[in-house]
């Protein structure tokens, strides 16, 4: 993992939010899949991690986001946690990950990655969290990947395009847009093998 991404340990991030602005709409939910490398060499899809996320206070729901992703913010059932706790309990899987790969540091991978990253690096400064396993600001975007491998960026047309179906109903939560973002991230980069290890055949020793 750490030879195929210079060192970066990509983690699939998708958030449900209460609106489009990152600096005053709520952070809803968060989802995080890891990766790992199976014995045959592919990328494949590991453990997902997901949480409930309370509003922050003062935080904006607009009601037409809130009928996209379904979540009612007041469920009595829904169990939601403080953003700073979801995460702190997210940072702590990304770390463990980073150690056991032998990376240096986690970029986030994302459809229409900025979004996801903008409403993270948000929410982490609103929470004062100092230790940030992510790149702040380099991400992959699997929306420009899929427009370039299978002719589409919507992402449930990009899944249907790549051959892993898409389930309407379960659309917009968190984990499941993240699972199926990791495995068309997956599929990518798993295409693409053949010509990255020529790449390290043909390279020039480092000096």
């Amino acid at each position: 993992m750490a030879d195929r991404f210079r060192g970066f340990l990509p983690v699939v991030v998708d958030v449900e939010t209460g609106g489009f602005n990152a600096k005053t709409d709520a952070l809803l939910e968060i989802a995080a899949v890891l990766l790992e490398v199976d014995p045959g060499g592919f990328l494949r899809r590991s453990e997902t991690i997901r949480y409930h996320v309370r509003p922050f206070e003062g935080a904006n729901l607009e009601a037409a986001s809130l009928a996209v992703n379904g979540i009612d913010p007041d469920h009595p059932l829904r169990p939601a946690i403080d953003e700073r706790d979801a995460l702190q309990r997210t940072f702590r899987e990304v770390r463990r990950s980073i150690r056991e790969n032998r990376c240096s540091r986690a970029v986030l991978v994302g459809h229409n990655a900025h979004f996801d990253l903008g409403f993270l690096n948000e929410a982490i400064a609103r929470s004062s969290i100092k230790r940030n396993p992510f790149h702040p600001f380099s991400c992959f975007d699997t929306a420009t990947l899929c427009g370039v491998a299978f002719g589409q960026t919507v992402l449930a047309r990009a899944a249907i395009a790549a051959g892993l179906g898409w389930d309407d109903t379960q659309a917009h939560s968190a984990s499941y847009d993240a699972e199926q973002t990791a495995d068309l991230f997956c599929e990518i980069v798993n295409r693409f093998r053949d010509i990255f290890e020529t790449s390290l055949r043909n390279a020039p020793p480092q000096p």
